[in-house]
């Protein structure tokens, strides 16, 4: 088989999803038998100290005979997910500073103190 003739059957059908570091790869592709899968690769990008960077793949390998069963439990997680979180993104979770917020119009003081009674009590004349 030519060049041309294997880079035509490795990209049957493509689509790319950039997210943020991550970007995701849907391809079709073929068997060997002619038939069709999707393999989903999910790349991440990581930057070193010196500025140089590398990537880390995942890839998944999705089969027809799974298709339906795939996408039934894809579904009924996303619509879970949203559900119960909304559409909302609380990325600054993901920052290294984020701090959570205590403070609430509905708690009171004793919801946001720390329980301390497995604290050990210390006499500034210990120290």
């Amino acid at each position: 088989m030519r060049e041309n003739d294997m880079l035509e059957k490795e990209e049957i059908f493509s689509k790319v999803l950039r997210a943020g570091r991550r970007t995701y790869f849907f391809d079709v592709r073929a068997t060997k038998a002619d038939d069709y899968y999707i393999t989903i690769t999910e790349s991440k990008k990581f930057t070193e100290e010196d500025g140089s960077f590398h990537f880390k793949k995942h890839k998944i390998y999705l089969y027809k005979e799974d298709f339906t069963a795939f996408s039934e439990i894809l579904e009924d997680m996303t619509s879970y997910v949203l559900n119960h979180k909304g559409e909302e993104v609380i990325s600054e979770r993901h920052q290294k500073d984020f701090k959570k917020e205590y403070a609430s119009d509905d708690k009171t003081n004793e919801d946001i103190i720390p329980n301390t009674s497995s604290f050990t009590d210390i006499e500034f004349d210990d120290i």
